[in-house]
């Protein structure tokens, strides 16, 4: 099974209109179009009756003493944490390819109030809604996709991994919302193939992606 992007080639740089924020000379960041990538999955085994999507930034800063402070770096060698991006459940086993902005296009502050994707799909919480708990402007549920938008003054590109699992089972059961956590745990037993495709970003002007 593999999985590929019009947007972008693996272990190469998410353009800034698929990530949630680009770079700014000034504020530092600034919100961009944050629309999702074009993906394609092929070669899914025969017997697949749908597909899930993850995807997860396993750089998040573990702590975060120095996360977007002036004078300060958060360094390459932090411990680092999982980021909930996406989760997609239940895209018909007939659907293998997404177009860019299909399903996001723009940030929209405290979450997406209308999410659009394959029928019948269905699109957990990512991990934005615990980063702005406490904003003011901010504040609220988000689902589905919301792109790349990693600390402005981190030592390190972070990786963005997509996932596409082919699952012998037309739909997943889960609650209302649901995380990406609760998709692993639903999906176990059920997963035929998985295919991968990493994208890399950064909001650091001194960190270069080759």
């Amino acid at each position: 099974m593999q999985l590929t992007s019009e947007s972008f080639t693996d272990n190469t740089a998410i353009p800034g209109r698929c990530a949630f924020a680009v770079q700014h000379p000034e504020s530092h960041v600034q919100f961009a179009d944050n629309r999702n990538p074009q993906l394609s999955w092929s070669d899914a085994p025969e017997g697949t009756r749908s597909f899930a999507l993850l995807c997860i930034d396993p750089d998040a800063p573990s702590r975060p003493d120095d996360v977007n402070q002036e004078g300060r770096t958060v360094p390459a060698d932090l411990p680092r944490a999982q980021f909930v991006h996406w989760a997609m459940v239940n895209i018909p086993h007939s659907v293998t390819s997404l177009s860019e902005g299909a399903c996001s296009h723009g940030v929209s502050p405290r979450g997406k109030t209308d999410l659009v994707g394959p029928e019948g799909s269905r699109q957990g919480v990512n991990d934005s809604t615990s980063w702005f708990e406490g904003d003011a402007d901010m504040e609220g549920t988000y689902r589905g996709y919301d792109g790349p938008c990693p600390p402005w003054n981190d030592a390190i590109a972070h990786r963005y991994v997509f996932t596409v699992h082919a699952l012998d089972t037309a739909e997943i059961s889960l609650p209302d919302p649901f995380t990406a956590g609760d998709v692993e745990r639903a999906i176990a037993g059920h997963v035929l193939a998985t295919a991968e495709l990493t994208g890399l970003y950064t909001l650091n002007p001194d960190v270069t992606i080759d």
